[in-house]
C-alpha cells in the first residue's frame, strides 16, 4: 500500500517546498519535510493530538 501524504494548503512556497507532509500508515502518523522527504517522524495519533491542541492555543507562537 502507497503512502498518501497530506500538507496544508497554507504551507507551501513559490517552490512548494515551505511544508511539512502528514500521512497515515498502518496505525501510525508520519510526519515528513517536503524537502527533505527520507527523513520521516513516527508518532501515534495521541501524541499528535497533544500537540496540535497546544499549538492551537499558541504554545509554540514564538518558535514562528
Amino acid at each position: 500500500m502507497e503512502v498518501q501524504w497530506r500538507k496544508s494548503s497554507k504551507s507551501s512556497n513559490a517552490e512548494g517546498s515551505d511544508c511539512l507532509e502528514l500521512a497515515e500508515h498502518e496505525g501510525e502518523i508520519l510526519l515528513r519535510e517536503s524537502d527533505n522527504p527520507d527523513v520521516v517522524v513516527r508518532t501515534t495519533r495521541a501524541k499528535l493530538r497533544a500537540f496540535l491542541g497546544g499549538a492551537k492555543e499558541g504554545e509554540f507562537d514564538d518558535l514562528a
